[in-house]
């Protein structure tokens, strides 16, 4: 064994995921964006947390979906609003950004947002990490 607590088995990728998994099920924490397979709920999420913490996440969050519930209200809303409702998160670009790719998204793809990697980094806002 190893002085990091790792042994042959340990190290195979398999028996890692498997007790990685395991831990993850009994630790994992209830957040909102993890009860949905929205794309656009998964999106906002994924902006959100960049640079900032779960906990000051969540109500943001919770205030943005009740706000603009998917693209098309997104989309279809006054960038000045757009910018209140993300005041306190900082990097106002992002919300620029989520702005100008729902427009995007809603114009160019019927309001769905497109699950090829080559167009949708091609979005606003839409790096690699993102992208993936």
């Amino acid at each position: 064994m190893s002085k990091f607590g790792m042994n042959k088995q340990s190290q195979d990728p398999i028996v890692f995921r498997q007790r990685l998994m395991r831990w993850y099920r009994a630790h994992r924490r209830e957040l909102p964006w993890r009860a949905t397979r929205d794309p656009y709920r998964i999106w906002i999420s994924e902006v959100m947390l960049q640079q900032t913490t779960v906990p000051a996440v969540v109500p943001y969050y919770e205030r943005w979906i009740e706000r603009f519930p998917g693209v098309e209200v997104l989309a279809r809303a006054d960038l000045q609003m757009v910018l209140k409702e993300w005041q306190g998160l900082g990097y106002y670009q992002r919300a620029r950004n989520l702005h100008s790719a729902a427009r995007i998204i809603l114009q160019q793809h019927g309001g769905n947002i497109p699950k090829d990697h080559d167009t949708l980094i091609s979005l606003p806002g839409f790096g690699p990490y993102t992208t993936a």
